[in-house]
């Protein structure tokens, strides 16, 4: 009964899409271009931290790399005069491998879209309850305000777990909080899932985030 299945890839090729699309029939370059994909977005999170990024997608062609960032403030990103896009740009080509053939650079394109609804976000959630825990603020209050945004963004429902020494406690546990429906097993329903740590004065805290839209 204790085997937990990651609610994103479960629903992989039905509700959810691949957030690297792309093939290369070759093993090497394929391993290659997932660490790429993986960098890469490892990078532009944390480095955007403050525009709330949510998502990074990756399109590959052949001489042409297409990068969506999908973001709660673009207008971070971009800066002024769109000098943010050379930042972004830049991370990109710093993980990038340089083609084969000489003279064939690739084209680098990037494109920035507004999550125009971000309390029906996992990851814009989990990641606003992790800076508030990381802040001491009282955690029960933190996520029921959470939950109602949630809730008020027109959400079927929302799960909420919580691992760690809470509130600086001796011993660590899990606290779970619900609203409205959460189906984790039904595939067709578009149930959106993150997780975020909080580094807390006394330890990590794990925020987990399932949202059924």
């Amino acid at each position: 009964m204790g085997q937990k299945v990651h609610p994103f890839g479960l629903r992989l090729g039905v509700t959810n899409n691949w957030q690297s699309r792309w093939f290369f029939s070759n093993k090497t370059n394929y391993r290659l271009a997932v660490a790429e994909d993986s960098k890469i977005r490892e990078e532009i999170m944390k480095k955007f931290g403050n525009a709330s990024v949510t998502e990074v997608n990756i399109e590959r062609q052949i001489n042409k790399v297409l990068v969506i960032i999908y973001a709660v403030k673009p207008g971070v990103i971009i800066g002024k005069g769109g000098k943010g896009l050379e930042e972004v740009k830049k991370t990109i080509v710093k993980y990038l491998r340089k083609p084969a053939k000489k003279g064939k650079d690739q084209k680098i394109d990037i494109k920035i879209e507004q999550v125009k609804k971000p309390f029906s976000n996992a990851y814009y959630v989990a990641q606003t309850i992790s800076e508030k825990l990381c802040r001491n603020m009282p955690h029960r209050g933190v996520i029921h305000n959470a939950m109602d945004k949630v809730m008020e963004s027109g959400a079927k429902g929302v799960k909420v777990q919580l691992g760690g020494r809470i509130n600086g406690a001796e011993i660590s546990r899990r606290e779970k909080y619900f609203q409205g429906s959460v189906p984790t097993s039904t595939i067709r329903e578009d149930v959106d899932f993150a997780i975020h740590p909080a580094l807390t004065k006394s330890g990590y805290v794990g925020v987990k985030v399932w949202i059924c839209r």
